[in-house]
């Protein structure tokens, strides 16, 4: 199942999952199942991608079967270690009582593992020694310790690696207790500091309360009112950070963290514009929001960035004519008002599809006497501030029927068929459908995009046609560049006029 399942008798929800077949044996069972321990449904959506991720993890890392940690692997998963020792006594650090520094630099040379009966030996023949007790305890705690980092992530490793990163925690419990020590004599980094407590506070930060990624999102939301369609994908985003911490506190982030993080998707071979604009960005986002609301005290995901520039080869182009004709001609022979209408509307305004998707039979309408087709946030919403406008019907649309076409629906959307998406979008399920339509007319060219072609199409025809530029941007809703472009009204008869430049490629009559 795909969501939490409430309990008939308990009301609690639970995850109830299948075992892929070919891990069944692997597992044991066939299928999973895992009380949430919650009977509210907003958390139990939460706690069920959390368990869901770290359970899809698990399956995964039993289809790769074990394998070994390097070193650095090793240190770089016990930083977080290190991180929360530092952060759970740095406000009184020389209370820390259980780490040793004596010690913890040379248990594995020191000590064999010792189980109890020896310890009770060394105690009855008067050889038992607190300081190797300590030292055993010390070592035993680290192997835990990394038992539950490798479990949170779902890793299955070898002896080998087992023990590399329990000695990668020891050392990196070691660094963050030497630091203690120097914090208690009062001194940072080597640096004395002056017995004030303003001096204090810019020392060492106050001990930071837990802030949960969940928290940080709903205050970012109330504030920013996102669109749904990326609360929804940025929701998803951060569920997958916390998955891959192991955690949900977004006060125990370290910029170490989301590089780690950054890594990782590089790793599943996302690629660099994924990793920038679809993961970070979120991430980065949510995080300067807790940072600039004092939920905070910095935004670890600040300075991480990912290259995405693309390769002149992967920018998007526009259709050529031919092309254009040839998507054109075939929508003149649909029947489906969304495969006949919408790719002759985008290829004459350059409108984007989830406008024209949405457009009702009362947008389209005379404004100053000219016909025209309104993209009002009434009828759905709008990307930016920019795309609220009106758009001249160009001739060859009026030629073509559409006005006929728009006549035929007595009110509300022209397009009724299209099923909206799970956002109330029809343009969502529209790029689907018209996506799959261009592909199938032989126009696969990664560098098309089906839909979003039209638009640099019509930027491409206005310098063609040597149309005013910023009646281009009004008319494909791009926002202004300069102050003075801001300056005025654009007529309709001055839109009309320019995109009349722009002469008919298809005409009805070759149907």
């Amino acid at each position: 199942m795909s969501r939490p399942q409430l309990h008939p008798r308990t009301k609690v929800f639970w995850l109830r999952r299948r075992v892929p077949a070919d891990l069944v044996a692997a597992v044991g069972r066939k299928e999973v199942t895992l009380s949430l321990g919650t009977k509210d449904p907003a958390e139990a959506k939460r706690r069920f991608s959390e368990e869901l991720a770290k359970l899809e993890a698990r399956w995964a890392a039993l289809r790769q079967g074990s394998r070994s940690l390097t070193e650095i692997e090793a240190h770089g998963l016990a930083r977080e270690v290190h991180d929360w020792w530092l952060q759970k006594h740095q406000a009184n650090p020389s209370e820390q009582s259980f780490w040793r520094t004596d010690l913890g630099g040379k248990l594995w040379a020191a000590l064999p593992a010792a189980d109890a009966r020896t310890l009770l030996a060394d105690f009855l023949h008067g050889s038992f020694d607190p300081e190797r007790q300590s030292a055993r305890e010390m070592k035993a705690w680290c192997v835990q310790t990394a038992e539950r980092l490798l479990g949170t992530r779902g890793l299955i490793v070898d002896e080998v690696g087992r023990e590399r990163l329990a000695k990668a925690v020891a050392a990196a419990v070691q660094r963050a207790s030497l630091a203690l020590a120097r914090y208690a004599q009062g001194e940072f980094d080597g640096v004395p500091v002056v017995a004030t407590t303003q001096a204090l506070s810019l020392a060492v930060s106050k001990e930071q309360k837990a802030v949960s990624f969940e928290e940080l999102v709903k205050g970012w939301a109330a504030e920013k009112h996102p669109a749904p369609k990326t609360l929804y994908e940025w929701k998803r985003v951060i569920g997958q950070f916390a998955a891959f911490l192991g955690h949900e506190d977004a006060a125990r982030l370290t910029p170490d963290d989301v590089i780690r993080w950054k890594e990782a998707l590089i790793a599943e071979g996302l690629s660099p514009k994924t990793i920038s604009d679809g993961k970070l960005v979120a991430v980065r986002t949510i995080l300067q929001w807790g940072a600039d609301n004092r939920r905070l005290t910095n935004n670890p995901a600040e300075r991480v960035r990912m290259n995405a520039k693309r390769k002149a080869a992967e920018t998007i182009r526009g259709f050529s004519d031919e092309e254009a004709a040839i998507v054109l001609r075939a929508a003149l022979g649909e029947a489906d008002p969304v495969l006949r209408w919408v790719p002759w509307l985008c290829a004459y305004s350059g409108a984007r599809v989830s406008e024209v998707c949405q457009l009702r039979r009362e947008d389209v309408r005379q404004i100053e006497g000219i016909w025209c087709m309104k993209f009002d946030p009434e009828a759905g919403p709008l990307k930016t501030a920019s795309s609220e406008r009106a758009v001249p019907l160009h001739q060859a649309l009026l030629d073509s029927g559409f006005l006929t076409f728009a006549r035929s629906v007595a009110s509300g959307p022209l397009f009724a068929d299209l099923r909206p998406d799970k956002f109330g979008k029809r343009g969502g399920n529209g790029t689907k459908v018209l996506g799959r339509w261009v592909r199938g007319l032989g126009l696969t060219d990664e560098r098309l995009a089906p839909n979003h072609s039209w638009r640099h199409r019509v930027k491409t025809l206005g310098r063609r046609y040597r149309l005013a530029s910023d009646i281009v941007n009004a008319i494909t809703g791009h926002g202004t560049r300069t102050v003075a472009d801001q300056y005025g009204e654009f007529e309709m008869a001055a839109l009309h006029r320019e995109l009349m430049k722009i002469p008919a490629l298809v005409s009805s009559s070759s149907a």
